[in-house]
């Protein structure tokens, strides 16, 4: 008899049939791939008042799944990443978004500080997460047109991605460990902003 647990196999369910259906299209040729600056400039005149997410250099495919799968919830209308330093869409975050990855914009870009200055000229506020940040992510007004900037796990955000940032917030932490996972983190801004914009 083989040891307790080591013979079982996940249960298919309605993510997973989901997932296999959408690598059954990759299969066929349908590939989802990361979209260009010309598609930011398209979307930011369709939703100048739009909920963004800019991801500095987040490196890990599960975190990026999960946090497509957020911002897809979330009503984000685009996810915005560098080309460098960051993963892209991979067959792991196809999987980890449960379809989100194919309806969430995602957007590579070549120079982040410089889209991030061209989004602020498009009327666009930034808000960083950060350890410096000076006000906790409840005290900030997330309406209009607003984007989250998250950092990379671990090193958080570049020194110039913070500087770009008009207000930098931090999320309380009342126990012993200093910091959220960059997925849950995320979570927990994007639905403080989609609370806001209901109100």
């Amino acid at each position: 008899m083989k040891p307790h647990g080591h013979d079982r196999t996940a249960r298919p369910n309605k993510h997973t049939v989901r997932t296999e259906n959408r690598f059954e299209k990759k299969a066929a040729g349908i590939v989802i791939k990361a979209q260009n600056e010309d598609a930011l400039t398209d979307i930011l005149q369709e939703q100048p008042q739009g909920l963004y997410l800019v991801l500095d250099c987040i490196q890990d495919p599960h975190n990026l799944g999960a946090i497509l799968r957020t911002a897809d919830g979330a009503g984000v209308s685009a996810v915005i990443a560098p080309k460098d330093k960051s993963v892209g869409i991979t067959e792991t975050v196809l999987r980890v978004s449960v379809g989100a990855a194919e309806k969430v914009p995602f957007i590579q870009v070549t120079n982040l500080a410089r889209t991030m200055k061209d989004m602020k000229e498009a009327g666009i506020w930034f808000v960083g997460t950060s350890d410096h940040g000076d006000r906790s992510v409840y005290d900030i007004d997330f309406k209009g047109g607003i984007a989250l900037v998250m950092g990379a796990e671990g090193d958080g955000m570049r020194r110039l991605t913070e500087e770009n940032c008009d207000f930098l917030v931090r999320i309380p932490m009342m126990g012993s460990v200093p910091c959220l996972n960059v997925s849950v983190a995320t979570g927990v801004c994007l639905y403080e902003a989609l609370r806001q914009r209901q109100l």
